[in-house]
């Protein structure tokens, strides 16, 4: 298997932290590519056309994206029953946990374009901000609910959520998003001690 991905992507790091559970990250290689919400990557491009990591190219050369699907086929492909629970109350919860996870990184994401890929006569800084509305109400939802959250055998709801948390630490670092939320803070320091969310820290290239 072949995965086109970015480093600094933290979708990517959902599939690396999978590919890490499930036992298959040395089953795949991963190409580098260019992905930008503007400039298409020809490279991705000519396995999805969304030209969005990550793609993953099956032997056969099929392409499966987005990150959601890519990480139920390692866990459905390594055996884990863990990451995507079946069917009942745990399955929802966990697939819940993992669109909202998914939704925060989005708002971030777009919050983040806004300044760094828009040019400075076209920033619309309300839509930023609403956008950080987003991101805040999510954080606000994590700290309810994170005394529940798994960390030695977690869904795909707690990697994405970890992978969003560890985000704002990478790019929105004066966001200061532990800050009034100690329940949230506590289970994250515990998470991301986890070999599969260290093997896998963003950084910039």
């Amino acid at each position: 298997m072949k995965l086109l991905y970015a480093p600094t992507s933290p979708f990517v790091r959902k599939v690396m932290v999978c590919a890490l559970m499930t036992g298959l990250a040395d089953k795949i290689q991963w190409l580098d590519s260019a992905a930008h919400p503007i400039n298409r990557d020809a490279r991705i491009a000519a396995h999805n056309p969304l030209a969005k990591v990550p793609t993953l190219i099956l032997a056969d050369g099929q392409a499966l994206y987005d990150s959601r699907v890519i990480c139920e086929y390692l866990a459905d492909l390594g055996g884990n029953e863990t990451l995507f629970p079946g069917a009942g109350p745990a399955r929802w919860r966990a697939l819940t946990w993992q669109a909202m996870g998914d939704g925060l990184l989005d708002a971030a994401l777009l919050a983040r374009y806004e300044h760094t890929a828009r040019p400075g006569e076209k920033q619309w800084n309300e839509w930023r901000q609403a956008q950080l509305v987003k991101v805040h109400a999510s954080l606000a939802e994590i700290e309810r609910a994170a005394a529940t959250f798994e960390t030695q055998d977690p869904s795909i709801g707690e990697v994405t959520l970890g992978c969003a948390l560890g985000y704002l630490d990478f790019r929105y670092p004066d966001l200061d998003w532990r800050a009034g939320r100690p329940q949230a803070a506590a289970w994250f320091a515990t998470f991301n001690a986890l070999p599969a969310m260290q093997a896998t820290l963003p950084h910039d290239a």
